[in-house]
C-alpha cells in the first residue's frame, strides 16, 4: 500500500491535495457558524446565503493555487510550509468579511475570525495525519533499515532531516553522551543514552548506528567508536551534512574514513604567522600546479595573499582544472593568476616563464612519484626528476629568485627503488646549488605519505572496498609514515619561510602505521568486517611486495644531523652532501645514459652516487593469509 501511493504520479498528487485544500474551505465555514452558534446545526436558528459557500470555495481554492500549497512536499514539512499555510487561512479570513460586505451577506462578525483559526489548524493537522499513516504504513512494511543517530546536534539534526527522504534507511533515535539532553524530543526523535542502545539493538530496533559528530576530535571519535565496536549491529561514519549537499558524498556512500582519522595521532598545528610574512605580495610559482600537492599549495598560497601566483603544468586537464577552482578564489582576493603549459625538463620555457612572470618564489613539486611506474620507465623518471630539478632550480637561481623549495619524500633515505633514488639525486642537485649561491636560498621538504593524493591507500582502499573486497596489502608487516594533503602543503609553505640554505625540512609524524592496521581500520569503520576463518565480509588479500618496495620507510639519512626550527613540530636535517664536481660528474653520467637510453648504466650510475641504494634480496614476498 505504501508503495502504491508513494508511486503515484507528482501531477496526481498535486491535484489530490489541491481538492482537498479547497473541500475543507466549505467544511470549515460550516464548522465557524457551528462554533459560533454553539450548535451543529447552525442553520436552524441562522440563514446564511449560499452565495457564501460558493464564492468562499472558489476564493480557497484560489488561494492555495496562488500560495502553491499544493507543491508542499509533505516528508518536507517545516516552517516556510506552515507560513504558507497561515497566508492562504489569512487571505480567506479577510476575503470572508469583504465577501459578507459586498454581498449583504448576513453573518456574525467573528465567524471569519473562527474560519482563519479553523483553517490553519485543519490544513495542518490533515498534512500531519497523513504523513503520520504514511510513516504507519512503511513501518509494516519493514522495507526501511531503522537506524540510530549518535549525536543529537546541529549535524545530526540535518542527518535526520536528510533521512526522511531516504528510501533506504529510516531514523529512530538519537543517542548522545549529554546528559541535559535525555528524554528531549528533538526532530521528532527521543534523545536515549548510550546505555540504552544495546537494549535498543537487541530488541531489533535499531539495526545500524551512524555517528554523526563530524566536529569532535579524532580522540574522541576513536572513544565512541571502540564502545560501538562491541553492538552486534553495523556502525557507519557518515559526511557531515555540508559534505552531503555539496555532493562530495551521496546519501547512499558512507565515509568510510577522513584522513586525519586515519594519522595515529593529532593533526599537526602549521597555521602561524611566519606563512603568510614569507608569501605576501610576492610572485610565487608551482610547478605541477595540477598534482595532489600542487593543487593544494594554489588553494594555500591564496590564503597567503601573495601578489600572483603562477600555475606551471605540463598536463592540459590538470592545469585547466586548478585554474577554473583557483581562479575567482585568487580575484575575489585581489590575486593575479597566470596559467603556462610546459614541462620542467625544458629549460628555455621555464626561464621565460620565469622571465616573464617575475618569479620570486618557486615550489617545485612536479616530479613522478609513482614507485611501480618509474621502476618500470626508470630513464623518464631520472630525466623529470633529476633533470627537471636541475633545470627549474637553475633558472630561479638566474631569474634571481627569493626561494626555491624542492618537494622531496622519505624514500629518498637509502632507497631500493629508481623513484626514490632520483629525488634523492634532485636533493644532492640543490644541496649543490646552494653552495653556489648568493641570493637564492634552497631548501627541501622530505614527505611520507600523503593520504587522499592520486596513488594513496585512502582513495585505493575506499574503492576495493564500495567493490566488496579484497582490499590488497603488500605485506602484512609493511609501515609507512603518513601525513594530510594540507600538512604536506602547508609544510612546504612553512620550509620556505624557515629556509637558511640548503636544509631538509621534515614533519614529526609520530611513529609510522602498518598498512595493514590501516586496511583493517577502513573496513570497520566502513560497516562492515573483516574475513577471518571463513567469516566477515571483506577479504585483506596480501600480494606480496612490488618491485623496490621496502617494508618500511626513513625520514632520515642521519638521525644525529637533527636540528630545531621555531615550530616543534617541524624539524631541519643538516645532512652530508657531494662536492661540487661530484655533483657535476653524476649529472654528466646522467645525460650520458639518457642520450643512449642505457637502463643498466642508469642502475650502476644510481648505486654508486646515491648512498645507501640497495636493491632488495626478494623483490616479492611469500603470501600470508589474514
Amino acid at each position: 500500500m505504501y508503495q502504491f501511493l508513494m508511486g503515484q504520479r507528482r501531477s496526481t498528487k498535486q491535484m489530490f491535495w489541491l481538492a482537498l485544500d479547497t473541500a475543507l474551505v466549505p467544511i470549515c465555514l460550516y464548522l465557524a457558524f457551528a462554533l459560533r452558534l454553539g450548535t451543529f446545526t447552525p442553520f436552524a436558528y441562522a440563514n446564511p446565503s449560499p452565495w457564501l459557500f460558493v464564492t468562499m470555495t472558489a476564493a480557497g481554492f484560489a488561494a492555495s493555487y496562488m500560495f502553491q500549497l499544493h507543491r508542499i512536499k509533505l516528508h518536507a514539512l517545516e516552517r516556510n510550509a506552515m507560513l504558507r499555510i497561515g497566508l492562504v487561512a489569512g487571505a480567506l479570513t479577510v476575503s470572508a468579511i469583504v465577501l459578507s460586505y459586498l454581498l449583504e451577506i448576513w453573518a456574525p462578525r467573528s465567524v471569519p475570525l473562527i474560519l482563519g483559526v479553523l483553517l490553519f489548524c485543519v490544513m495542518l493537522l490533515a498534512r500531519l495525519g497523513i504523513l503520520a499513516a504514511l510513516h504507519f504504513l512503511e513501518t509494516l512494511g519493514g522495507q526501511k533499515t531503522p537506524v540510530a543517530i549518535y549525536g543529537a546536534g546541529a549535524a545530526g539534526i540535518q542527518l535526520a532531516s536528510a533521512l526522511r527522504q531516504s528510501a533506504e534507511l529510516s531514523p529512530r533515535a538519537f543517542i548522545d553522551d549529554n546528559p541535559a539532553l535525555r528524554g528531549l524530543i528533538v526532530s521528532g526523535l527521543r534523545v536515549q543514552s548510550p546505555d540504552m542502545l544495546k537494549s535498543l539493538v537487541e530488541r531489533g530496533k535499531i539495526e545500524r548506528v551512524l555517528l554523526a559528530m563530524p566536529s569532535i576530535s579524532r580522540g574522541q571519535q576513536e572513544a565512541i567508536l571502540t564502545r560501538l565496536a562491541e553492538l552486534p549491529c553495523d556502525v557507519q561514519v557518515l559526511p557531515s551534512y555540508v559534505d552531503l549537499i555539496s555532493g562530495k558524498a551521496g546519501m547512499n556512500e558512507l565515509r568510510t574514513v577522513t584522513p586525519d582519522a586515519l594519522l595515529g595521532r593529532d593533526k599537526v598545528d602549521l597555521d602561524i604567522p611566519d606563512v603568510a610574512k614569507t608569501y605576501a605580495r610576492r610572485v610565487v610559482m608551482v610547478t605541477g600546479a595540477g598534482g595532489s600537492i600542487g593543487s593544494e599549495l594554489c588553494r594555500q598560497l591564496v590564503g597567503t595573499s601573495p601578489a600572483h601566483i603562477v600555475l606551471f603544468e605540463r598536463s592540459e586537464f590538470a592545469l585547466y582544472e586548478i585554474d577554473r577552482e583557483l581562479r575567482p578564489l585568487a580575484e575575489a582576493a585581489g590575486i593575479t593568476v597566470t596559467t603556462r603549459l610546459g614541462s620542467v625538463v625544458d629549460a628555455r620555457r621555464v626561464a621565460e616563464v620565469m622571465r616573464e612572470t617575475g618569479t620570486e618564489i618557486v615550489l617545485h613539486a612536479a616530479a613522478y612519484k609513482h614507485v611501480p611506474l618509474v621502476e618500470e620507465n626508470e630513464l623518464e623518471g631520472a630525466r623529470n626528476n633529476v633533470l627537471g630539478t636541475q633545470v627549474v632550480a637553475e633558472a630561479a637561481q638566474t631569474q634571481g629568485c627569493e626561494r626555491f623549495i624542492l618537494i622531496s619524500t622519505d624514500k629518498a633515505v637509502r632507497p631500493t627503488n629508481i623513484m626514490g633514488a632520483t629525488k634523492r639525486m634532485a636533493e644532492l642537485v640543490v644541496q649543490d646549488l646552494q653552495t653556489r649561491s648568493s641570493g637564492t636560498k634552497f631548501s627541501m621538504v622530505r614527505f611520507g605519505n600523503v593520504l587522499g593524493s592520486s596513488g594513496s591507500v585512502l582513495p585505493l582502499f575506499e574503492r576495493q572496498i564500495r567493490r566488496g573486497g579484497p582490499v590488497t596489502v603488500t605485506h602484512p608487516e609493511v609501515t609507512r609514515f603518513f601525513m594530510t594533503i594540507t600538512e604536506a602543503a602547508r609544510l612546504v609553505l612553512l620550509a620556505g619561510a624557515y629556509a637558511t640554505g640548503g636544509d631538509v625540512f621534515v614533519l614529526d609524524m609520530g611513529e609510522p602505521m602498518k598498512i595493514l592496521d590501516i586496511a583493517r581500520r577502513m573496513i570497520e569503520l566502513s560497516g562492515r568486517s573483516v574475513m577471518e576463518g571463513g567469516a566477515g565480509e571483506i577479504e585483506i588479500k596480501i600480494t606480496g611486495l612490488r618491485p623496490g618496495e621496502k617494508l618500511y620507510e626513513e625520514l632520515l639519512i642521519d638521525d644525529d644531523s637533527l636540528r630545531t626550527t621555531p615550530h616543534e613540530k617541524i624539524l631541519r636535517a643538516e645532512e652530508i652532501m657531494l662536492s661540487q664536481v661530484e655533483v657535476a660528474g653524476m649529472l654528466r653520467e646522467l645525460n650520458r645514459v639518457l642520450e643512449g637510453d642505457d637502463v643498466k648504466a642508469l642502475r650502476t650510475l644510481i648505486s654508486v652516487r646515491v648512498d645507501g641504494y640497495h636493491v632488495l634480496d626478494s623483490q616479492h614476498a611469500s603470501v600470508l593469509p589474514v
